[in-house]
């Protein structure tokens, strides 16, 4: 732990969260430790949104002192930084940050943190774009007025890509507490394994489906449409105040009509107005499909495992799975 006055967590506020290092439970979060398990923090690490900040707790436990940087129920592309948040980064023994998703993240980093930092996107294999699934039925001019070559961020909707960028969290963490790295290496591995679960059943779950079209709020799903053999076809881009044109919204509504698809899925932290417009002008239901940017109130379940779960029941009945 860097030598210190207050610590980061402290300076930051919310976000402090203390979890344990034992054997992965049913639905794929870590038990509970006993008494003999508590530990005073050895590490006090920031997390620039939620799939991070998870991902830290089920590694790290009660080695870290994790604090988020994107407070629950904000949207995360949008976040902005105090000052005196980003004074107090520079004191932080590890920043968690996924590079171009946050660019008021990317700037803290860059000027106060560049030595104590992990950027996940190498881990993640960030290989989708903007243009491998974006407004692909407005005109050529539209698609080209959107930006195709930004890269998609959203890895964590694949178990997959989750688990590599697990694995190089760990792998930090080891190298900045080596008393620790039983720990990490055991707590990783349960996390791991449980997304390797959550994959399976996704896979199976998605095999047989009536629709492979998967119309969503905005280019969110990309990762996981990829993953699973669906056909992410987006209403914004890859923020959700990325919005679609007159022009846009006319084809993506000829295209539902079309291909016969029953659903089209709003998302948490997003204003469904254009999606339920999209919806009703084609004539089919409106479902809810959370990217877990972060979790709200109005969340499907209390962390990655139970909202992940909860939208692969939704796909299951708006994609009409067997």
């Amino acid at each position: 732990m860097k030598d210190r006055g207050t610590p980061l967590a402290a300076m930051l506020g919310a976000g402090l969260l203390s979890v344990s290092l034992t054997a992965c439970g049913t639905d794929g979060a870590l038990e509970p430790g006993g008494p003999d398990s508590q530990i005073e923090s050895v590490l006090d690490v920031a997390a620039a949104f939620y799939p991070l900040e998870f991902a830290l707790e089920q590694i790290g436990g009660e080695r870290l002192s994790i604090t988020s940087l994107t407070q629950p129920g904000a949207e995360p592309h949008d976040v902005e930084l105090t000052p005196r948040q980003v004074a107090q980064l520079a004191n932080a023994d590890l920043v968690v940050y996924l590079q171009h998703f946050q660019p008021a993240v990317d700037d803290a980093v860059a000027s106060v943190a560049t030595g104590s930092s992990l950027d996940v996107s190498p881990a993640a294999d960030l290989t989708l774009t903007a243009a491998d699934h974006g407004h692909e039925h407005g005109d050529e001019e539209d698609r080209e007025a959107e930006g195709s070559g930004a890269v998609d961020p959203h890895f964590w909707l694949d178990p997959t890509r989750y688990a590599s960028v697990a694995d190089a969290i760990r792998d930090r963490l080891i190298e900045l507490d080596p008393e620790g790295a039983d720990q990490y290496s055991a707590a990783a591995a349960a996390f791991t394994q449980a997304l390797t679960e959550l994959d399976e059943e996704f896979s199976s779950a998605l095999q047989q489906c009536r629709h492979r079209d998967l119309v969503t709020g905005h280019a969110a799903f990309g990762y996981l449409a990829d993953r699973y053999d669906l056909h992410q076809v987006a209403i914004a881009g890859l923020t959700p105040d990325d919005e679609p044109t007159a022009a846009q919204l006319r084809n993506l509504v000829a295209h539902v009509r079309e291909s016969g698809v029953s659903t089209v899925y709003a998302e948490t932290l997003a204003n469904p107005a254009v999606t339920e417009t999209v919806a009703r002008e084609a004539g089919v239901e409106v479902r809810t499909l959370d990217p877990l940017e972060g979790l709200t109130e109005s969340s499907a379940g209390d962390d990655y495992f139970e909202v992940m779960r909860a939208n692969l029941e939704v796909l299951r009945v708006g994609q009409e799975c067997s």
